[in-house]
């Protein structure tokens, strides 16, 4: 199995722990996002994944992008350990909290938007980071207090790991990155020490893992 990643991506970090979770091996095609503009805009990633974007798995001679659809093939394919409860309840509440993360916070503040908002919209730097802050706080937010409401688990959704943990990880480390304090989320920091504990949170590491080349 390949896996096009980057260190910089949060969408290939949740991949990389699903992967180590699973304890499933792989051939990291690592891609930068910043020179040249960015390896995974060339045509021979484009060839791989038309909408030049990060991750993109290829298993034998299937080819897979969004990670999610990724994490979840891979649970299919691979069941233990399950990424998504047995009860009907917790499996919903794991997918809405992923989607959370995922539809809600990240497709509006990952790279490409960023970048659409410098070079074709002209945004100043000051504004571009209250967008930035603006969408991704609201997410936190909401996160919080579902996480709150439903407390006195050690994850996100009960006492396993599941997809919901696999993205909020993830999404915390990228908020980190951009120097943005997390203090008001208690709870949330509370989830990630348990994931970090975990040796399969610390192989998917972003530190653990080459620089963009």
């Amino acid at each position: 199995m390949e896996l096009y990643d980057s260190n910089r991506s949060a969408s290939a970090h949740r991949v990389r722990i699903a992967l180590a979770l699973k304890g499933l091996p792989y051939r990291a095609m690592t891609l930068s996002l910043s020179r040249g503009g960015g390896q995974q805009l060339l045509p021979e990633y484009r060839a791989i994944n038309p909408q030049g974007m990060l991750p993109s798995v290829i298993d034998d001679d299937f080819v897979l992008t969004q990670s999610l659809a990724i994490i979840e093939y891979l649970d299919e394919c691979h069941p233990a350990p399950p990424l998504l409860p047995e009860d009907p309840r917790l499996r919903a509440r794991a997918r809405q909290l992923a989607q959370i993360v995922v539809g809600d916070i990240q497709s509006l503040t990952n790279l490409r938007v960023l970048t659409y908002l410098r070079s074709v919209l002209g945004t100043a730097d000051v504004d571009r980071s209250l967008w930035y802050r603006h969408w991704l706080l609201e997410g936190l937010d909401a996160l919080e207090l579902w996480l709150t409401a439903e407390s006195g688990s050690r994850f996100c959704v009960g006492e396993r790991v599941s997809v919901a943990d696999v993205c909020l990880v993830p999404l915390l480390h990228s908020a980190r990155r951009f120097a943005l304090a997390l203090d008001d989320f208690p709870r949330l920091c509370e989830v990630e020490e348990a994931c970090l504990e975990l040796p399969a949170f610390q192989a998917a590491h972003p530190d653990r893992h080459p620089e963009d080349p």
